[in-house]
C-alpha cells in the first residue's frame, strides 16, 4: 500500500472522530452533545463495517479519548553496535521492530525513549540526536485508528545486556541486509533508511514530514 492509497472510509472515519472527541470538549448544551456523540457513533459504525472489530468496543476505545484531538506520539531508539541495528521482537504479532512505544504524559521524549529501551531490549542507553520526525499514516502500512507522530532517536549503549521485557520476547543486533519479518507499523523500511543515512553522516540535519 502506498501513501495515497489510505482507504478514503478510514480518512473520513478518522476525521469525523477528531470533530466528535474536540466538539465534546468544548460542548456547551446537551442539543450539542448529542450531536457529537452521533458522530461518534458513526466514525465506529464506519470502521466497523470494514474491520472485524465490533463497534462497542470502538466507541469504548474512542470514550477514553479526550480534550483537543492531536496526534499521538511514538518515541523509538535506534541503537547501534559493530554496524548492526537492535531489534526487539513484539510479542503482539512475533515480528521486529527498533525499541520504543507510545510516550507518556509528564515524560522528557528523551527520557521516554531511554526508559522504552531499557524496558524492552534491557539495554541502557543515552538519546544521542534526532534522527526523524515521521507522520506515522503516512507510510501505506495496515489499518491504524488515530494519526500519530514517530519521533527516532539515535542511542548510545552506556551499560546493560539483552534482555526482553513484557512486551518482547527477544533481543538482537541485525545486519542491515539481513533483516528479519518486520513489525510494519513500528519499524519500517523509510525509518531504517534515514538511520543508515544518519549513520554514514552524522551531520545529517534530522528528518521531517
Amino acid at each position: 500500500m502506498l501513501k495515497d492509497e489510505i482507504p478514503e472510509w478510514l480518512k473520513w472515519a478518522r476525521e469525523i472522530m477528531a470533530l466528535s472527541q474536540t466538539g465534546l470538549t468544548f460542548v456547551q448544551n446537551e442539543f450539542e452533545k448529542d450531536r457529537y456523540w452521533r458522530l461518534m457513533e458513526i466514525a465506529a459504525e464506519m470502521i466497523a463495517s470494514q474491520t472485524n472489530i465490533n463497534k462497542a468496543s470502538l466507541l469504548e476505545n474512542f470514550k477514553i479519548q479526550q480534550g483537543y484531538a492531536t496526534p499521538k506520539v511514538d518515541v523509538r531508539g535506534a541503537v547501534i553496535r559493530d554496524g548492526k541495528i537492535l531489534l526487539v521482537q513484539e510479542r503482539s504479532d512475533q515480528k521486529w521492530s527498533i525499541p520504543g512505544g507510545w510516550a507518556d504524559v509528564g515524560d522528557l521524549p528523551s527520557d521516554m525513549v531511554v526508559r522504552e529501551v531499557w524496558e524492552e531490549s534491557g539495554f541502557k542507553v543515552k538519546p544521542v540526536r534526532v534522527i526523524g520526525i515521521f507522520d506515522a499514516n503516512r507510510d501505506g502500512r495496515p489499518l491504524e485508528l488515530y494519526h500519530a507522530y514517530k519521533i527516532i532517536f539515535l542511542c548510545d549503549i552506556i551499560g546493560g545486556s539483552a534482555k526482553p521485557g513484557d512486551e518482547t520476547s527477544a533481543v538482537e543486533f541485525y545486519d542491515f541486509n539481513k533483516l528479519p519479518p518486520l513489525s510494519l507499523n513500528r519499524t519500517n523500511q523509510r525509518h531504517l533508511s534515514e538511520i543508515i543515512a544518519h549513520i554514514k553522516n552524522p551531520n545529517r540535519p534530522a528528518f521531517f514530514d
